[in-house]
């Protein structure tokens, strides 16, 4: 199992929750941690821009990782998500395999 560590900003709170919780249902993420408010600050289509985000730090595996992009790309209302994945070299096992499990497919 290859564990990771995938990062997305959604624009409020609420946004945030909503695709925590689609992502857990859904098995595509073991846990989601939503982080926030911070501020962004970066360049878009010629422009600065500062703007409030909550993050989420989001646990998945990287059989997983396809299906997590499509979903966070589905539901996200940005033009151009941040989705980054990260991963995990190391980790508690007992908790990487609570990983594993949680975001096996269900048949």
């Amino acid at each position: 199992m290859s564990a990771l560590l995938v990062f997305t900003n959604l624009p409020d709170r609420a946004a945030a929750e909503k695709l925590a919780e689609a992502l857990v249902a859904e098995r595509l993420a073991a846990c989601v941690n939503i982080l926030g408010p911070c501020r962004s600050v970066y360049r878009w289509q010629g422009a600065v821009h500062k703007d409030e985000e909550h993050l989420m730090l989001i646990k998945s595996t990287a059989d997983r990782y396809a299906a997590l992009e499509a979903a966070i790309r589905a539901a996200h209302p940005y033009e151009l998500p941040e989705i980054v994945a990260v991963p995990i070299e190391r980790g508690l096992p007992a908790y990487l395999e609570w990983m594993a499990a949680e975001t096996a497919p269900k048949p």
